[in-house]
């Protein structure tokens, strides 16, 4: 009998803006079967933002220093500091990412200080819930999908927003003390609840669910994930959303069933969160993951 080859999975890089401090791409994945991977960048910080729906099986860790069993949920924005080793557990399909690498320095003339990432930070960049990170990613897409007059002045005044933002995370990640935050099964809690009903909780039945106060609830979680826990759900139902949307669900559908007034009050959200309107990302992406694949 032949022996079997599994087929390799393949990156085309689409486009690219290239500055002092920062490299900026759009690539395409083509993974034809669930993949197990390694990824590092000896001198840069790199910076991931799924553009398609990141699988929802979509896990990482850093085995060097967790060992192999120690996986968690990967988010559509992750980062990765510099000679760090990330394993990567996936799906498979077709995915469309924007990829930043940007010079240590940049950052660390920021902070003050270089960063000495123990196991504890290093699990807070695996899902990036901040809203201004997101905003100027989404920001960098255009600009290297479009670039226009004076492109790479542009590349750089947002790469040095971006390093600052990512400098503010980093210094926050780094002096957060490691106690305080929730409970590995509280957190879980609260991920299941979104990914079980499309509908926005509030606060009050997240600290039910949880069994703490509100204040302990909106605390613990900012020390937990970094982030504030209103934007975690918006970033967790603009996820859901866009699933909704790539298998082709109407907007008017994905509205009233997320619990939206109206699709309109839905696109609003929508375009806030994403950058584009729903009909715009769906078209976008479409044509991402059905470009033919190199030869």
């Amino acid at each position: 009998m032949p022996h079997h080859l599994a087929a390799q999975p393949t990156m085309t890089v689409d486009c690219e803006l290239i500055g002092k401090a920062i490299t900026a791409q759009i690539v395409r994945f083509d993974i034809p079967e669930p993949t197990a991977t390694q990824h590092s960048v000896e001198d840069k910080y790199q910076l991931n933002m799924c553009l398609t729906p990141r699988p929802l099986n979509a896990r990482a860790g850093y085995r060097e220093r967790w060992g192999p069993h120690r996986l968690e949920r990967l988010g559509d924005i992750f980062l990765l500091p510099p000679g760090e080793v990330l394993f990567v557990k996936g799906g498979s399909g077709r995915q469309a990412s924007l990829i930043c690498r940007l010079e240590p320095e940049a950052i660390h003339s920021i902070i003050g200080q270089e960063l000495a990432w123990d196991d504890q930070h290093l699990a807070s960049t695996l899902d990036i819930g901040s809203a201004r990170i997101r905003a100027l990613l989404f920001r960098l897409t255009e600009e290297v999908r479009h670039a226009g007059l004076a492109s790479d002045r542009m590349l750089e005044f947002l790469g040095g927003e971006l390093a600052i933002e990512l400098g503010r995370l980093c210094l926050e990640v780094a002096e957060h003390p490691v106690t305080g935050g929730l409970a590995g099964w509280r957190l879980r809690l609260i991920d299941e609840r979104l990914a079980g009903n499309p509908h926005a909780p509030t606060l009050q039945e997240l600290a039910a669910l949880c069994n703490i106060s509100v204040r302990q609830l909106t605390r613990g979680f900012r020390v937990s994930r970094a982030c504030s826990i209103g934007d975690y759900i918006e970033q967790r139902r603009m996820e859901a959303a866009k699933r909704l949307l790539m298998a082709g669900e109407s907007v008017k559908t994905i509205a009233f069933t997320m619990g939206f007034a109206s699709p309109s009050s839905f696109t609003f959200a929508f375009r806030r969160a994403v950058g584009s309107s729903p009909r715009q990302f769906r078209q976008r992406q479409s044509r991402a993951i059905t470009a033919p694949p190199p030869a």
